[in-house]
């Protein structure tokens, strides 16, 4: 299937614990990004290819204020998600206008690994965006971003352009390319499982029994 098909088939029918159990299994075991990285709004869920960003600090004014944010934002492809993180997170990294040129090029969302801000301008374009939260200080004299369609690490996670990212209110993955067509058919296959197994529960059988008989839980 294609990304778009690909995409539509995560949101109906993925989540993000039952994605992490199977990377798990696979010996994946650092891909959920910081614990912190939550949606603006709860009910967001975000799947698309990642567009890396890599952030530093700055002290005052620069001779490129912002450094090649306009670039990286400019050059964004349907279907990928602005992954922005670095610094130590002294202010926003994202807000209203960052928004507004993503939401038009395609995008499909932001993940940031620090603090938003222009909160009432975000809201109401309705696209998700992940963070740490808000915060209002500025990041012209505080941050710049020095290179984009890099690979980067957040916590403990690397990820590398191009790789799947998976977000919704329990959390954020990063799913590597290698890993991806198992990973989608065998996650598949365990929450088709959770809703019998849930099913059978329901109608009485005990935990112990459906963990024996279906080997879910």
């Amino acid at each position: 299937m294609n990304d778009q098909q690909l995409f539509e088939l995560f949101k109906k029918e993925l989540y993000t614990p039952v994605v992490g159990d199977i990377l798990d299994a696979l010996g994946c075991y650092h891909q959920f990004l910081p614990q912190p990285i939550k949606p603006i709004h709860l009910e967001d869920k975000l799947i698309g290819r990642a567009m890396p960003v890599l952030m530093i600090d700055v002290y005052g004014p620069q001779k490129q204020p912002f450094g090649k944010l306009t670039e990286a934002l400019d050059q964004l492809e349907n279907g990928e998600v602005y992954l922005a993180s670095g610094g130590e997170m002294r202010c926003a990294y994202w807000g209203e206008i960052l928004t507004a040129t993503a939401k038009k090029r395609g995008a499909v969302g932001a993940v940031i690994n620090g603090y938003y801000r222009d909160t009432a301008a975000v809201l109401e374009q309705n696209w998700p965006v992940f963070s740490r939260g808000r915060f209002a200080q500025d990041s012209g004299v505080r941050t710049q971003v020095v290179d984009y369609r890099c690979d980067i690490q957040i916590g403990e996670v690397w990820v590398k352009p191009g790789s799947l990212i998976f977000g919704d209110m329990d959390g954020v993955l990063v799913i590597p390319r290698e890993y991806e067509e198992e990973v989608i058919a065998r996650s598949l296959e365990k929450a088709r499982g959770e809703k019998l197994v849930r099913k059978q529960i329901e109608n009485g059988l005990s935990s112990t029994d459906a963990f024996k008989k279906y080997g879910i839980l």
